[in-house]
C-alpha cells in the first residue's frame, strides 16, 4: 500500500505544480466570485495540511514555516496576494515535502501518533491513516482547482 500512496501523492503534486507553471501570478491570486480562496491558496493548503497531518500529529518537526502554516491551514482564507517568492517556495515544497516524507517513512521515523478526528468523520490513528487521508484531501483540492482554473 505504501508505494501506491506515495505514487498517487506524487501524481497529485505534479498536477498541482502544473498550475504554477501555466498560470500567471495574477491568475494564481484571483478569487472568483462565489469562492473564498484561489489557486495558490489551495496548493499551499495541500502542502501545509500534509505536514500537519503526517508530521505534527507524529510529534515530529515540520518542513514548512510557521508563517506558511498560519496562512494556509484549515479554516483560513486569503488575506493578501501571494508574492512571486512565496509561489516559488510553495512550488519547491510541493516536491520536497513528499520526497522527504517518503524517505522518513522508509526510515521508520513515524512511530508515535496523536489521534486526530478529521472534519469528514474519519479518525486518524497512525501515520498510515494520515497518508491515506491526505490523498483523499489533496484529491478534493485538485477538484476545486480544476473548477477555479475555468474562472481565472
Amino acid at each position: 500500500m505504501k508505494d501506491s500512496i506515495f505514487e498517487v501523492s506524487k501524481i497529485q503534486r505534479n498536477l498541482a505544480g502544473q498550475f504554477l507553471d501555466h498560470y500567471s501570478l495574477e491568475q494564481l491570486n484571483t478569487i472568483p466570485d462565489g469562492y473564498r480562496n484561489n489557486l495558490i491558496w489551495n496548493i499551499a493548503h495541500m502542502v501545509v495540511t500534509q505536514q500537519l497531518l503526517v508530521y505534527k500529529f507524529s510529534g515530529l518537526p515540520m518542513q514548512v514555516s510557521d508563517e506558511l502554516i498560519e496562512r494556509y491551514k484549515k479554516g483560513t482564507e486569503v488575506t493578501a496576494p501571494a508574492t512571486a517568492d512565496e509561489v516559488a517556495e510553495i512550488k519547491a515544497l510541493l516536491v520536497s515535502t513528499i520526497a522527504q516524507t517518503e524517505n522518513d517513512y522508509d526510515s521508520g521515523l513515524f512511530v508515535d501518533y496523536v489521534e486526530y478526528p478529521t472534519s469528514t468523520g474519519m479518525v486518524l490513528r497512525n501515520c498510515d491513516d494520515a497518508l491515506s487521508f491526505n490523498v483523499f484531501h489533496e484529491g478534493m483540492h485538485i477538484g476545486i482547482m480544476m473548477r477555479l482554473k475555468k474562472l481565472v
